[in-house]
């Protein structure tokens, strides 16, 4: 059996470093690099992995929501220069009540932030186009995408979204 070594009586027992849950590493606040930040929210892990490297490879540094909450903190924490928003995601269990966020629930809170709201939002969803389309575009947002999306039609509606007439400058590898 091992024993470990008691501190003395007069000696402060070490702490270790606060911990603050963050969502995924992508959430962290980033470094002030010059590149536009664009925030993918989709219930979809493998949209959110494809697109972050489709985007990052774009020269874009990206944020990652996979629920309505998350989405919305980080819009106000880091007031990403663009938004790619599902319509669907499923409860917000992790949000502490379930919370029925959808995309047009998401945009109507973010179209309320006086710090957000010229955001310009990008509709991706796998949900109904004929159902959804009009709505959305109704609802402020600056384009719509039915998955699976033609990544150059995407990438060049958030170039027009941003106002960049060019591709942006890819980091070097």
């Amino acid at each position: 059996m091992q024993t470990w070594p008691q501190p003395a009586a007069s000696q402060p027992i070490p702490m270790p470093p606060p911990v603050f849950p963050v969502s995924s590493p992508e959430a962290q606040p980033l470094a002030a690099s010059g590149r536009k930040r664009i925030l993918v929210a989709d219930a979809s892990m493998i949209i959110l992995k494809t697109l972050t490297m489709k985007l990052k490879a774009s020269g874009y540094d990206v944020l990652t929501a996979q629920d309505g909450g998350t989405a919305v903190s980080i819009v106000r924490r880091e007031k990403p220069d663009l938004i790619l928003l599902d319509i669907t995601f499923p409860p917000d269990v992790a949000h502490g009540g379930g919370v029925a966020w959808d995309g047009f629930l998401i945009m109507n809170w973010v179209r309320r932030m006086d710090e957000a709201k010229h955001i310009p939002i990008i509709i991706i969803t796998g949900g109904d186009p004929a159902a959804y389309k009009n709505r959305s575009l109704a609802a402020g947002a600056a384009a719509f995408f039915h998955k699976p999306i033609n990544n150059d039609e995407l990438l060049a509606a958030i170039r027009q979204s941003l106002g960049q007439d060019s591709v942006p400058t890819a980091p070097p590898a």
